[in-house]
């Protein structure tokens, strides 16, 4: 932990730099929410979510200074939830799953 207002003034800064840059990729969010990327709309939105998600972990929730352990667990997560949405993703492209849904989800 910070012990002087010199170490104290370098978190608030960098806490500060990473709300900021928190904010400008919520900005790209929202941007990306209007453009058509096809199949790409889904992976592009993870990606972005998930960068803003490490930022959070990493800095506010002080991560970046846990034992090797943590990361070990952290990463068997992130693994298991990319299978997840890969399964996700498979899932929502297939014909059978999809069937009688066309009034939902219209044609395909």
């Amino acid at each position: 932990m910070a012990n002087t207002p010199e170490e104290v003034a370098k978190h608030v800064k960098t806490y500060l730099k990473v709300g900021a840059l928190l904010m400008i990729f919520t900005a790209i969010t929202v941007a990306i929410s209007f453009w058509d990327l096809g199949k790409w709309n889904i992976p592009v939105g993870l990606a972005v979510a998930s960068f803003k998600t490490s930022l959070v972990l990493l800095i506010f929730m002080h991560l970046n200074h846990e034992r090797a352990l943590i990361y070990k667990i952290l990463l068997f997560t992130m693994l298991f939830l990319g299978v997840m949405f890969t399964l996700f993703v498979a899932a929502h492209g297939d014909p059978l799953v999809m069937q009688g849904h066309e009034e939902i989800f219209g044609k395909h």
